[in-house]
């Protein structure tokens, strides 16, 4: 059987993450800058070894100053840890779960993700698609995103659980 590539059509996926500010409400951002890529043997994805990377220093959130602190050594450090990566280790399509290690800040963490298959489907230029959701949580902390400020009222000003959202297409490689 041979290895089938599939490789992340940017223009089509979307990586987003949700972190609670104050307690009350969620904060919403994306990495502007993502790449992947999918190795199946033939056409069948219960097997699939995946790769991701996002450029943190396109971290967006529709704040310039935010976005700023982000970049900044309280958080992604990007000068000197400009990627966040992913390796699946696992694929179960049968329970919809892929396991793999998430690196951000150069600190590599197990992760688990909850992934729902949307199928395959030939655009109108005849390229194979294949399209998936993706959802989990993380644990800022446990990559060593530590910054926080404490409230008067109790509480802290940024939830330590971030939540991850992905819609992707791939298209296969000839």
């Amino acid at each position: 059987m041979s290895t089938n590539k599939w490789v992340l059509d940017p223009s089509h996926s979307e990586v987003q993450f949700k972190v609670k500010h104050l307690m009350i409400t969620n904060v919403t951002g994306q990495f502007n800058v993502i790449s992947a890529d999918i190795e199946t043997e033939g056409d069948d994805f219960s097997n699939a070894h995946i790769n991701f990377t996002a450029d943190a220093g396109s971290v967006n959130t529709g704040s310039e100053q935010r976005d700023g602190h982000l970049k900044s050594p309280e958080f992604f450090d990007v000068e000197n840890y400009p990627n966040i990566s992913f390796e699946s280790t696992g694929y179960n399509s049968a329970d919809g779960k892929v396991t793999g290690n998430l690196t951000i800040r150069n600190v590599t963490k197990p992760v688990s993700l909850d992934v729902e298959f949307s199928g395959t489907n030939k655009d109108p230029w005849g390229n194979e698609k294949a399209g998936f959701s993706l959802s989990g949580k993380i644990n800022r902390t446990d990559f060593e995103l530590n910054w926080n400020a404490a409230l008067e009222a109790g509480g802290v000003l940024v939830s330590e659980d971030v939540k991850i959202a992905a819609e992707v297409q791939f298209v296969k490689q000839a």
